[in-house]
């Protein structure tokens, strides 16, 4: 029994101890306010109920004022006691509108666990480490466009405190000791941030609608998915479109349509080396993709076998260079040996992401553009060239590098 009082007071003092040392960073107490608005809500819609926590809570006040055992001086104390606070804190608490919190019913949620560490294994290879700083990267450059909240305030040992808006600095040097929420009322966005072990935390931004600040965080990005040179940038093109071959130009108009007229385009080029395939994928990329709010992904041999498109991106453009070396025909011996053929498939039929839908429906009306190029369609497994998975298709004839 006497060790479990010492544990208890233990924490106690540690809470204590960190409480103070919020107080000391410039936190404050979050004390709720009389709300007259509020107030007069009650009065009209919920009259019997505050007539009797009124008359409850007087009660309370006579009680303590009214005992014949002590001084009128000590039952003076005795309002300022532990139990005529509690109560009077449970009044305050009924007549005054509740701080605002978040609301996680038909909302969107972007969740990143920071700092994000690459670890190579079995179960964490360097293309899930790449994909998850790619969702860190989102979510800070969203605060980033956010600024700075008009609300920070903190659970912590069963109270609330607030951080005053000329006391934030950063998100980095932000006390996190209990569950922290900043919110942004114009754009109808709240942050939340929790505590994890050695110095990590966990982000949540919650909002009804992420997509348009998603577009803004991520435009001009690139990611290059290839094993252990995956990375996160911005695309770069050696070679604008202009300096193709008229023939080739005349193509990247019709590209160029049926990305604005359809959700999923798939594209394949072929052609020999030299001809300047992979020069033209940049170029579309640089100069069609990016300025219409597609985020780039480079797939490559692994980043093609273990990629799914994220979520909560509306724009994806997948550029696969050498497609007859990784959708290959399943029927050479080859072929059977990996599994890149049928990811390749399912990610130009969509089934890879949309087999299954939420419980409410597809939240987003995703747009995915395929670019693939390939040296010869021979080595091409039959399915990918079947109708309805390539769309449009051109063979480079003349030496362009």
């Amino acid at each position: 029994m006497s060790s479990g009082y010492s544990g208890k007071q233990h924490n106690n003092s540690i809470n204590n101890q960190q409480g103070r040392g919020l107080l000391g960073a410039g936190w404050r107490p979050f004390n709720r306010q009389f709300d007259w608005n509020f107030f007069c809500h009650l009065v009209a819609n919920d009259p019997w109920e505050l007539t009797q926590k009124t008359l409850d809570f007087a009660s309370d006040v006579a009680d303590a004022l009214g005992r014949t055992d002590y001084a009128w001086w000590a039952n003076i104390l005795n309002v300022f006691s532990e139990n005529t606070r509690y109560e009077l804190d449970e009044f305050w608490d009924y007549i005054t509108p509740k701080y605002p919190t978040p609301d996680y019913l038909h909302r969107k949620v972007l969740l990143v666990d920071t700092p994000v560490s690459q670890q190579v294994s079995r179960d964490s290879i360097p293309i899930d480490y790449v994909l998850n700083r790619l969702q860190e990267i989102t979510l800070f450059k969203i605060l980033d466009l956010l600024g700075k909240p008009e609300l920070i305030f903190q659970e912590y040992d069963d109270r609330n405190f607030y951080l005053p808006s000329h006391r934030f600095v950063n998100w980095d040097r932000l006390d996190v000791m209990g569950n922290v929420f900043a919110y942004w009322p114009q754009q109808e966005v709240w942050l939340q941030i929790n505590n994890l072990n050695e110095g990590r935390r966990k982000y949540s931004l919650i909002a009804q609608e992420l997509g348009s600040l998603v577009n803004k965080a991520t435009y001009g990005l690139a990611v290059m998915l290839s094993g252990y040179q995956s990375r996160v940038g911005q695309i770069h093109s050696q070679f604008p479109i202009r300096t193709f071959p008229d023939d080739i130009q005349s193509f990247t108009d019709v590209v160029q349509q049926a990305v604005f007229d359809q959700n999923q385009l798939a594209v394949l080029i072929s052609g020999e080396p030299g001809t300047g395939k992979t020069a033209w994928t940049q170029a579309v990329a640089k100069e069609i993709m990016v300025p219409l709010g597609y985020v780039i992904f480079i797939l490559d041999h692994d980043g093609v076998e273990n990629f799914v498109p994220p979520s909560y991106l509306e724009r994806i453009c997948l550029i696969i260079n050498e497609a007859d070396n990784l959708a290959q025909d399943r029927a050479s011996i080859v072929a059977q040996g990996n599994s890149k053929t049928e990811h390749i498939l399912s990610l130009l039929d969509g089934t890879l992401y949309q087999s299954v839908i939420e419980e409410a429906g597809i939240q987003i009306q995703q747009k995915l553009v395929v670019l693939m190029t390939c040296n010869t369609t021979e080595r091409l497994d039959p399915a990918v060239l079947r109708q309805g998975r390539v769309d449009l298709s051109y063979e480079f004839t003349q030496r362009f590098v």
